[in-house]
Parts: C-alpha cells; sequence; structure tokens
C-alpha cells in the first residue's frame, strides 16, 4: 500500500468521507477487498476497486470526536498470490487533532510468524475480555515482518490493555484449535505529560508447535557401514517414537511435541530406519523436556558398542 484517502494521522475527517486504499501493485481484489476492516467497528457496505485503488463505502456515517483505525488483515494478496507480509494500518479521527497516545512495542513470536499479527487494544477501564466475533476493540496494531507494531491515537490520559491475535488459519476470525489469542498482562497507564509507551515486548508461544531438539553424534568407533540416524522416544509411551536422521557434518534436529523424550543416536549398519539393540552401536539415552516452540541445544550423544561387541 503506498497511500490512502485519508491519510494516516489526519485529524477533522468528516464524518461522510470518502476512504480509498491505493497499492503499488495490482492487488488480488476479492482476498484484498475482504482483509479491509475498521476499529472501532464500522461496517462496510461495499468495496469497490478502479485500477490499484479499492473504495470502502460504509454502511453508516462516522461517529464525531472518534479516532478510527482501517486495517488491511494479512489475508490482502497481489495479483500473482503473494501475500502482504505484515498487513497495514490507517489511522484518523474526525476530532480537530489526533489523540497522541500511543504503544510501540514487539511480538516476538515462538513457533508462528509474527508478521501479521493483531495487537488488539482495548480501554481497561471497561474491563471486557476480548470478543473475536464482534471486533470491538477500541484500536489496533499489526505486527510487521520483524515483529514490530504501533498503536497510534489513543486518548490520554488513559489506561490501555493488549491483547495478542495471530489468525494462524488466515480467516480473520478466531478458532480456538488453530489460532492464538493471549492477553499482555501489562496495563499501559498515559498521560499527558507521558502519552506513549516504547521499547515493550510480549512473547507470545503457539502451543501447538513442536519443540527443536539438536545436537551432535559423537562417533568414536569409527565404523564406515551403514549411517549415523537419531531418535526420540516418549517417556510415558514407547510406541511413540520419532526418527530423524543425522547430516554430514554428525549434527541432528529432532522436531518434537510437548513432553518428555528419551533420545538416542545409533549407527544403522543395515540402513533398516530402525535400531537393531543387539548389534548396532547406540549412545545412551539423554531424557529431555520439551516445551511447544522452546529451543533445546548441545544435546550430544556419545555412540557405544553394542552388546554384541560390533
Amino acid at each position: 500500500m503506498v497511500s490512502s484517502m485519508p491519510d494516516s494521522g489526519a485529524s477533522r475527517v468528516p464524518r461522510d468521507a470518502t476512504l480509498s486504499l491505493t497499492f503499488s501493485e495490482g492487488m488480488d481484489p476479492r482476498a484484498t477487498a475482504e482483509a479491509i476492516s475498521i476499529a472501532p467497528r464500522v461496517d462496510i457496505r461495499q468495496r469497490r476497486w478502479s485500477g490499484r485503488t479499492v473504495t470502502i463505502a460504509l454502511a453508516e456515517t462516522l461517529r464525531s470526536e472518534q479516532t478510527y483505525t482501517i486495517f488491511l488483515g494479512s489475508g490482502a494478496r497481489d495479483r500473482h498470490g503473494n501475500a502482504l507480509a505484515g498487513g497495514a494500518t490507517v489511522v484518523f479521527s474526525t476530532a480537530d487533532t489526533l489523540p497522541p497516545g500511543r504503544l510501540d512495542g514487539q511480538v516476538v513470536a515462538r513457533g508462528f510468524p509474527a508478521a501479521g499479527t493483531y495487537l488488539w487494544c482495548y480501554d481497561a477501564a471497561d474491563g471486557a475480555g476480548p470478543d473475536s466475533t464482534a471486533r470491538d476493540f477500541d484500536a489496533v496494531g499489526l505486527a510487521d515482518l520483524d515483529g514490530h507494531f504501533s498503536v497510534v491515537g489513543l486518548p490520554v490520559p488513559g489506561r490501555y490493555r493488549l491483547w495478542v491475535f495471530a489468525d494462524l488459519n488466515g480467516n480473520r476470525s478466531l478458532e480456538p484449535d488453530s489460532d492464538i489469542l493471549a492477553p499482555m498482562d501489562t496495563v499501559f497507564a498515559l498521560a499527558e505529560a507521558a502519552p506513549a509507551a516504547r521499547g515493550f515486548a510480549v512473547t507470545v508461544v503457539n502451543p501447538r508447535s513442536p519443540g527443536k531438539v539438536r545436537g551432535a553424534v559423537l562417533d568414536s568407533l569409527h565404523i564406515e557401514r551403514g549411517a549415523l540416524a537419531v531418535m526420540a522416544v516418549a517417556a510415558d509411551d514407547s510406541l511413540r517414537q520419532i526418527v530423524g536422521t543425522v547430516d554430514a557434518e554428525s549434527n541432528y534436529e529432532l522436531s518434537l511435541p510437548k513432553g518428555a523424550w528419551l533420545v538416542r543416536a545409533w549407527r544403522d549398519l543395515d540402513r533398516s530406519g530402525g535400531w537393531a539393540r543387539e548389534t548396532e552401536p547406540a549412545s545412551a539415552p539423554r531424557r529431555v523436556e520439551v516445551q511447544p516452540a522452546a529451543e533445546i541445544l548441545d544435546v550430544d550423544l556419545v555412540l557405544e558398542r553394542a552388546p554384541g561387541g560390533r
């Protein structure tokens, strides 16, 4: 997106103003139009395209003395089908001036991409939790490729809370089995003398993302037959096994669900993909406790001779 009407940061916007967004390249009309919303919520009656510009016709007039955010979600795509990473926001006000309050921070995403993550902002005085279907937030920010975001145009003095919404399935609605909705514990108190909060970070973990276990296989036996391999066995269920491979530098990586696992390497002499306990050299098992999206490093495994002496 390269321009908007009104400009981002504009004030004294007429209540019946024409709203539009202009893009630097051709966009997928349907996907991009559907990705446009307004907060606080105003229903959109029509989205009409002319070249690279989409005009937004509202179902009602804007309220007086109100700050609005037009936001373009990650569902927007160019004509080649490429997603608009990070989305975009345009903030304007029907009041004489744009309120000076703002929140500038960063989403530290674990197990999902930060780009396009929504930051829903609520007046803490209301005390209500979010209703994802109603889009009832007072303001909104979108994280860029590096996770940075800004929520601007907040009235001061005021106290605000943020909720992080990662729309991982891209349908613009909260699906608990696939998306993430997490509150930030901090309440931001903005005052006329200090209208901005900056430099803070919120870490959000995808509870369904596997953890990564990495290390090296140390082989002092100098056996050249077969191939090095690695596997993890669930500590509470020996039938749950995940087998991995070892690269040319003897390093490995396993992607494991949350839980306790026993990790072992072995020399797969017959390249069967399974460990022959009596004949194939293996390491002692190492127990690791895996959390979602965690990275557990330097879990090195040392091969020992098999009971059969090979």
